[in-house]
């Protein structure tokens, strides 16, 4: 067994250091199974030192010219070899708990995919109320969170990986699109939930309330014209950090 782990990343200088540290320690959990890894970095076309830093923690490093995160992770997953896919944002720090389970869950052969639910690495109460909604919808719904995500290699590629139509909301569209090829081949999406992904809050501070309160009103009033515009998703790509 073989586990590529796809970390896309523009501009993330500050951050990406510690997430492939935090990666390269969660790996000892595939390890511990006898499996092999790869760590793919792909560079969405950062005008920081986002690339070097990489290279520099031993990361495989691929190019995505195009500015949009799916593409950053089709483009990863493209070069990767293994056998399943685990996609990790570059604000975000996994534990080596977390990667047992999802060692476990592929182990099972119940599932095709899956993802967890997440907690920020800092406190804010009304940041924190939102994304306990978000964990609750996940689970009931089995919609994966960006921020994490594995899935076998075959059935991502079988489905033409993620959609080159969203800026933002595209984990929902995959999980979409998943979940009737698990049901043919007998399998299930899952949600782990014992050991949350640690993510930054940083967006909530780099943007007003009134930047989030206007982008949930613009998905609300046209959720594809919003999701598939580089422009109406700016908090993931003005560059700010």
């Amino acid at each position: 067994m073989r586990i590529s782990v796809v970390v896309p990343a523009f501009n993330e200088e500050k951050l990406i250091g510690a997430t492939l540290a935090a990666i390269r320690e969660a790996m000892g959990a595939f390890a511990d199974a006898g499996w092999e890894t790869e760590l793919i970095v792909c560079d969405n076309n950062s005008s920081d030192r986002t690339a070097e830093l990489a290279k520099a923690a031993g990361a495989t490093v691929v190019f995505e010219p195009v500015n949009q995160i799916g593409r950053a992770r089709n483009t990863g997953a493209a070069a990767a070899s293994g056998d399943w896919l685990l996609f990790v944002d570059a604000d975000s720090k996994p534990s080596r708990e977390l990667f047992a389970d999802v060692a476990r869950t592929i182990k099972s052969g119940r599932f095709l995919a899956g993802g967890t639910t997440v907690k920020f690495e800092t406190f804010h109460l009304v940041a924190g109320l939102l994304v306990e909604v978000w964990n609750c919808v996940s689970r009931t719904f089995k919609y994966v969170a960006g921020s994490f995500i594995f899935v076998e290699t075959s059935a991502f590629r079988e489905i033409g990986g993620f959609s080159p139509a969203f800026f933002a909301g595209e984990e929902i569209d995959l999980s979409q699109r998943l979940k009737p090829l698990a049901r043919a081949r007998g399998r299930k999406l899952v949600i782990l939930h014992t050991h949350p992904l640690r993510t930054s809050a940083r967006k909530l501070h780099l943007y007003s309330p009134w930047d989030h309160i206007g982008f949930i009103t613009r998905m609300v009033w046209s959720r594809q014209r919003t999701l598939g515009n580089r422009e109406s998703c700016q908090p993931w790509y003005d560059g700010r950090r």
